[in-house]
C-alpha cells in the first residue's frame, strides 16, 4: 500500500482525504512525511486527527481544499458515495478496491505492487449516473 502514497506524491498534491481511513494509517503517514496534508475521515472517530464523517452525507466543509480523495479497501456500498464527493468536490478520486473487486467506470492502474482505480471528474459525464451527483 505503500506504493499507493508513491503514486499520489507523484500526482503533485498537496492536500488529500482519505476517506474510510479506521485504523489504518501506514499510506497517510507516508503522505504527510512527504509533505502532503491529508484529511482523515471515518463515520467514527478512531483516532484524535480522524474527522467524523458521512461519507454518503458529507458535510463538504471539513474538505475545502482538497485536491484529491482515496479510500484504501471500502466496502462496495459506499463506493458510489465516494465518487459522488470527488465529483462534488471536482477532483480525482483513487479507489484500492478490495482484493479483485471491479470498480465500474474507473481507470485500472498498476503502480509497482499497488492496484488501483482512478476516477477523474470526467468520468462521472462519461458514466452518466454511476457517479454523479443527482
Amino acid at each position: 500500500m505503500i506504493d499507493l502514497a508513491e503514486y499520489i506524491a507523484m500526482m503533485g498534491v498537496k492536500k488529500v482525504a482519505e476517506v474510510g481511513i479506521g485504523n489504518h494509517f501506514a499510506i497517510s503517514k507516508k503522505l504527510e512525511e512527504q509533505g502532503i496534508q491529508v484529511v482523515k475521515t471515518d463515520l467514527k472517530k478512531t483516532a484524535e486527527d480522524v474527522i467524523p464523517d458521512d461519507v454518503c452525507n458529507p458535510d463538504l466543509s471539513k474538505y475545502e481544499g482538497v485536491e484529491l480523495v482515496y479510500s484504501v479497501r471500502p466496502p462496495y456500498e459506499i463506493q458510489t458515495c465516494i465518487l459522488r464527493l470527488g465529483n462534488a468536490l471536482k477532483c480525482n478520486v483513487i479507489i484500492l478496491p478490495l482484493k479483485n473487486e471491479i470498480v465500474e467506470g474507473g481507470r485500472l492502474v498498476n503502480h509497482k505492487s499497488a492496484r488501483f482505480y482512478v476516477f477523474t471528474p470526467q468520468d462521472s459525464q462519461e458514466t452518466p449516473g454511476h457517479w454523479q451527483t443527482p
